[in-house]
């Protein structure tokens, strides 16, 4: 992705219409919209081309299994016409590989979640975030996942992960600001219902661009 913006729409929504809708609205004030199980679940594969049509996608698939099974959900969802993949790393070296080669071979990216934006993300993923963050610069990864509703995290993170991608989910509804996470080191921040549950969602979208901009 080019940093214009610094803004992913995360469109976790189920309709079809409304999806496309709100894709038109804010396609000019973000850099990519992250679309997951929910909207393709509810609309069907096709609407991973009819976004990109209008802005690059980001698969948020979280794909964690064996390798010949990441291959397939991968490859598919570049054909279908997503940019960029979302993977856990948790699964291992061999399964994570495989998520890096397809994209490449798709010219696509892999972003590879090392702590998710949730409370409970600290039960489990938070101890073993900086050891993913290292898998995936190991294995060749465009990037990470690494929560905005903790900064500290963030930071930590991009002492790891160097020049790799970070993208930042949690902002708005889960409480982060996507002033903090750009300052601790995000590249990019993922905000959702802030923006589609939103009166104008593309005033939303706008309003935190400024907040970005005033971090540069």
């Amino acid at each position: 992705m080019k940093k214009n913006t610094r803004l992913i729409l995360a469109l976790d929504v189920t309709d079809k219409n409304q999806a496309l809708s709100i894709s038109k609205d804010v396609a000019p004030h973000v850099d990519a919209i992250k679309i997951g199980y929910p909207l393709i679940l509810g609309a069907g594969p096709g609407i991973i081309k009819s976004i990109a049509d209008l802005a690059p996608v980001i698969a948020d698939f979280k794909v964690a299994d064996i390798p010949n099974t990441v291959h397939l959900i991968c490859s598919k969802a570049f054909e279908a016409g997503a940019s960029a993949v979302i993977v856990h790393g948790f699964t291992g070296r061999d399964s994570l590989l495989e998520c890096v080669r397809t994209g490449k071979e798709s010219n696509g990216e892999i972003y590879v979640v090392t702590e998710m934006s949730h409370p409970g993300a600290t039960e489990f993923m938070a101890p073993v975030a900086e050891s993913l963050a290292r898998l995936a610069v190991e294995c060749g990864a465009s990037g990470v996942v690494a929560p905005a509703t903790r900064p500290d995290r963030v930071k930590e993170i991009r002492s790891i992960v160097g020049g790799l991608t970070i993208i930042s989910p949690g902002v708005g509804a889960q409480g982060g600001r996507a002033s903090d996470a750009i300052k601790a080191g995000a590249d990019y921040v993922i905000v959702g219902r802030s923006i589609y549950n939103a009166r104008s969602p593309k005033s939303e979208a706008e309003k935190i661009v400024r907040e970005i901009e005033k971090c540069r």
